[in-house]
């Protein structure tokens, strides 16, 4: 039969006279304490989750607070605290910043952009919605702390103030690694939207005219070159007229629509400046 009581140790202690007078070694058995589990802390695992935000992020913060601070919501604060314990302070001061980096960007990047385009891009890149897109390619939407206002609502609540919390954070950058952190986080995140806008940023048949009149050409002469399809779901073919240039086509379900498909063809074949590529 084996011995299962593998914790189990023998060993001699000073050996003692017996009843006949021989010398007896007495030994002594003791268990092996087993081995305990190690329990993670709780300061542990938040200082694990903490470093991980910081590297989806791209700044390691000197002072984590300011972190933690950004991606507060209101809810989240207990009773007694004021709301400047919240992300909100820090959003405001982010907003400034990021308006700040990014019509830098677009001032070195379009140097022939005049004020209302460089306007209309700067709109387009720190509106909240540009900003969501920017929190969620990071993955803060599960990050942000948020009292108990239910799960559909706490659902709703963390898309709705995800542009605040993506400000906050750009904020929380500045404060805590100055101009520079800031701008490299801004840079790192709206370099590309800045050259692909997600909406058009001037119609196209203002850019083309524009440029005419800069080229002392007339004004483009559209004419309609073929309608088809039904009465009640037609399809225009439009081309656009300048002189000296080739005419350039584009079809649509309407006059207008056609007539900015053959304005932006006309405005990609001829280089035009001034639409979404700059």
């Amino acid at each position: 039969m084996k011995d299962e009581a593998k914790d189990i140790t023998t060993q001699p202690i000073e050996a003692q006279a017996g009843p006949d007078g021989e010398a007896v070694t007495k030994t002594l058995t003791s268990k092996t304490p087993a081995k305990k589990k190690r329990v993670r802390s709780g300061k542990a695992k938040a200082a694990d989750a903490n470093a991980a935000l910081e590297a989806r992020i791209g700044h390691g913060f000197a002072d984590p607070n300011l972190l933690m601070l950004a991606i507060t919501h209101v809810s989240a604060l207990k009773s007694g605290r004021k709301r400047g314990d919240s992300y909100q302070r820090l959003e405001f001061l982010g907003d400034h910043v990021l308006g700040l980096v990014v019509s830098d960007m677009l001032y070195h990047t379009f140097p022939n952009a005049d004020e209302g385009e460089l306007s209309k891009r700067l709109a387009e890149l720190v509106r909240k919605e540009s900003c969501a897109d920017v929190a969620k390619s990071l993955g803060l939407l599960d990050d942000i702390k948020l009292g108990s206002v239910g799960p559909s609502a706490d659902a709703r609540l963390r898309k709705s103030i995800l542009g605040d919390i993506c400000e906050a954070v750009i904020g929380a950058i500045f404060l805590d690694g100055g101009h520079a952190a800031a701008d490299e986080f801004v840079k790192r995140n709206w370099t590309e939207r800045m050259h692909k806008p997600r909406r058009p940023l001037r119609d196209p048949k203002t850019v083309l005219q524009e440029w005419a009149q800069g080229k002392g050409l007339p004004t483009p002469v559209y004419r309609e070159v073929e309608r088809t399809g039904p009465h009640h779901d037609p399809e225009f073919r439009v081309a656009v007229d300048l002189p000296g240039l080739a005419p350039a086509e584009g079809t649509g379900g309407s006059k207008r629509a056609a007539e900015k498909v053959a304005a932006s063809v006309m405005i990609e074949r001829e280089g035009v400046g001034g639409g979404n590529d700059g």
